[in-house]
């Protein structure tokens, strides 16, 4: 039966988990022991990020504290760039690594970095994939109608494009952010490794989610023979 396939087990849900709840792990570890390790200059996550927009001459995007536990995020459209609260004050290695990979995306909006661009252009199709592709490639599995499972095979594609898009942006402000962190005298050079550390963790979680996607999506593809030879 299809709700008890192996074939989705060891395909799909085992590798995901363990592929996706590794990344998790890495950026909780990172993030905790360089939490507890103090900028020797002292700046605050809040105060890092300012520096480097001001450093760019960007006027118009404002530094705010949010909810939640690494809900840090860069708002193209409203110009925020949100940090959470173990960022915002935190004068610690990991929040300064954080807060300055955000104002990463803030510089790559203000220099029209294409694949930010591109990204933003894919949100709306990669939440309609989100919300209804997997079902409906489910439902068409289930039925064995393949048409069904093209098109939710299609919206679910949205999604993939969504995270591989997403990549280039994310490399792109870590590879800011550890560069202009020295260069804008936040933090000594040999500080560097737990900021190097904290976001390396980080760029993982995105390369796990595609993985996830991709993987699901080659099954479904697979279990309905559109891809290699139906069991």
């Amino acid at each position: 039966m299809f709700f008890f396939d192996i074939n989705y087990l060891l395909m799909v849900l085992l590798p995901g988990l363990l592929i996706s709840g590794g990344a998790s792990l890495l950026v909780k570890s990172a993030f905790n022991k360089y939490s507890q390790v103090g900028s020797i200059k002292g700046y605050t996550g809040a105060q890092a990020a300012q520096i480097l927009l001001d450093r760019a001459g960007i006027r118009d995007v404002q530094v705010v504290p949010t909810r939640g536990i690494l809900s840090d995020h860069y708002n193209p459209a409203s110009k925020q760039l949100a940090l959470s609260e173990s960022v915002y004050a935190s004068r610690s290695v990991a929040a300064i690594g954080v807060a300055c990979h955000e104002a990463g995306h803030a510089i790559q909006h203000a220099n029209h970095y294409v694949p930010l661009h591109l990204r933003s252009a894919l949100v709306p199709m990669a939440g309609i994939g989100s919300s209804i592709g997997y079902t409906v490639m489910f439902v068409g599995a289930m039925m064995q109608f393949t048409p069904v499972v093209m098109v939710g095979a299609l919206l679910f594609a949205a999604v993939l494009l969504f995270q591989i898009v997403t990549l280039p942006v994310e490399f792109d402000a870590t590879a800011r952010a550890k560069r202009l962190v020295v260069e804008a005298g936040i933090v000594y050079p040999e500080e560097r490794v737990g900021i190097d550390r904290v976001l390396n963790a980080a760029a993982l979680t995105y390369v796990a989610a595609v993985i996830g996607t991709l993987l699901t999506l080659l099954y479904f593809l697979m279990r309905s023979g559109l891809l290699g030879r139906r069991n």
